[in-house]
């Protein structure tokens, strides 16, 4: 069946938090997809985030993050009262305040375990999830007595931190609960949720703590080599992100246990898993540690199908799309295609004057998933504000347009192309420029930051995408 649905993360609807968590706001969301016959929800990762707030640096991969957690919701269960909502925060509009929303939920969640008692769906929750949970709660207390600093500076000395780690398991109980009432409804309305997988952790991470042997580190902790891609489309320099890198041979002498673990996780919490960077799969950007950019690195190979035998051994058949963006050459062509996956379309990267760009409509395939623009693009009416006349002309005569709506022009030939399925960012529905993108790659401020405003979804972009769905035969069964 052809689909489509929309991008747009958690953290983006609108709340009286400073922040969109799993409250009435996503409920909200999930009937606005159903209403606008649109299938799919495409989040971005749901993991606690640490330093810039980027959901693609977090403290887990495993657990989620606690900011997400709805305060209204912790109301309806009794662990915290109306009068506890009550706060003087003057959240700006239309942005995430993280240091103001970190604080006013940090003392919500303390309230509310305060108010907790222990029972047996908790403990059931601990017994299921031991594997990660344990390590990750022990490194959540451990950091918070450290005063945040960094694992490898810790001491070795054995402290006493049970009730942190007890609190830490508490805020994963209450996060899961609430996401899994949220994917509840959003399937019983005929949406699906998809998550996002990076194919790297952070270093200063409980993975990398707990798991030391399955990374590329020295003696000492610190990482011999970090991730990245080269200069690209976003960057001259490459991107520098900083991951520590897998030992890939440390993981295939476990079977790929622990990302089979990973995967696992995440087939329990979504419908549907971007797997993000598929082409470090085949080969990835290796750039010594120290260095100032990501120009200085190199590809080394990567596990290649053999990962992907192991986890369909583990797992069976997995939900994927593989995003496949970035410098893609034949050998990761090939495993993609051995594979059978779908891979990612950007029209925002179509207009290059290269008649057989793979983002031009008219070289798709049908095993595909065409988006205007992802989380690191500018948005499509910015994209198009800022391009030269070049390419602006070639965008022009490819759609027979004006070009004085780029944003809707885009959005409709993403509907109507042969991509199985289409899926459009928020802030495009909206025809909004680049003051509302959501990341700028290679920058480490004032990202992650875009919210909704209260009532910015209408009943007119209800009606233009069920137009969209109507005239491209997609989501027929809505």
């Amino acid at each position: 069946m052809r689909t489509s649905g929309l991008l747009m993360h958690i953290t983006s609807t609108h709340t009286d938090f400073g922040i969109g968590d799993l409250g009435q706001s996503a409920y909200d969301f999930v009937d606005f997809l159903k209403s606008g016959k649109q299938t799919i929800w495409q989040i971005l990762p749901i993991n606690p985030t640490g330093y810039g707030d980027s959901p693609y640096q977090c403290f887990s991969t495993f657990a989620g993050n606690p900011l997400l957690i709805s305060p209204e919701k912790l109301v309806q269960i009794g662990l915290l009262n109306e009068n506890d909502l009550e706060h003087n925060y003057n959240f700006p509009e239309g942005k995430v305040d993280y240091a103001g929303v970190i604080e006013l939920k940090n003392r919500l969640l303390r309230n509310a375990y305060a108010n907790f008692s222990p029972c047996k769906n908790f403990a059931s929750f601990k017994k299921k999830n031991k594997s990660w949970l344990d390590d990750y709660a022990e490194f959540s207390a451990l950091k918070a007595y450290y005063g945040g600093a960094m694992w490898h500076t810790w001491e070795d000395e054995k402290v006493d931190v049970v009730e942190e780690v007890e609190y830490h398991k508490f805020l994963q109980y209450i996060f899961f609960r609430q996401f899994a009432e949220l994917k509840k409804y959003a399937n019983k309305h005929g949406v699906k949720i998809m998550g996002d997988i990076p194919i790297f952790v952070a270093y200063d991470s409980a993975d990398c703590w707990a798991n030391k042997h399955l990374f590329k580190l020295s003696v000492d902790g610190t990482p011999t080599a970090v991730a990245g891609v080269p200069p690209d489309y976003f960057s001259e320099d490459g991107q520098l992100w900083g991951n520590p890198l897998y030992d890939w041979k440390a993981h295939k002498s476990e079977d790929y246990a622990w990302w089979a673990s990973r995967l696992s996780n995440a087939m329990e919490t979504f419908d549907i898993i971007r797997l993000d960077h598929f082409r470090g799969f085949e080969s990835y950007w290796s750039i010594p540690a120290g260095s100032e950019t990501a120009k200085e690195g190199k590809w080394l190979s990567g596990p290649g199908k053999p990962f992907f035998d192991a986890m369909k051994r583990h797992l069976g058949q997995i939900p994927l799309v593989a995003e496949d963006l970035g410098i893609i050459t034949p050998k990761v062509e090939a495993l993609l295609a051995k594979l059978d996956l779908p891979g990612m379309r950007v029209l925002q990267f179509a207009f290059d004057q290269n008649p057989a760009n793979t983002h031009l409509p008219h070289n798709f395939t049908n095993n595909s998933v065409v988006y205007t623009g992802t989380h690191d693009n500018d948005t499509s009416a910015g994209w198009y504000e800022d391009a030269d006349e070049k390419t602006k002309d070639q965008f022009r005569r490819y759609f027979n347009i004006s070009g004085e709506t780029p944003a809707l022009d885009m959005i409709r030939a993403a509907f109507l192309s042969t991509s199985n399925t289409a899926i459009i960012p928020i802030q495009d529905i909206l025809e909004l420029n680049s003051d509302h993108r959501m990341n700028t790659p290679g920058t480490t401020y004032n990202n992650w930051q875009f919210r909704l405003n209260q009532g910015q979804l209408t009943t007119h972009h209800i009606e233009n995408l069920c137009y969209l769905s109507k005239l491209s035969n997609r989501n027929t069964s809505r």
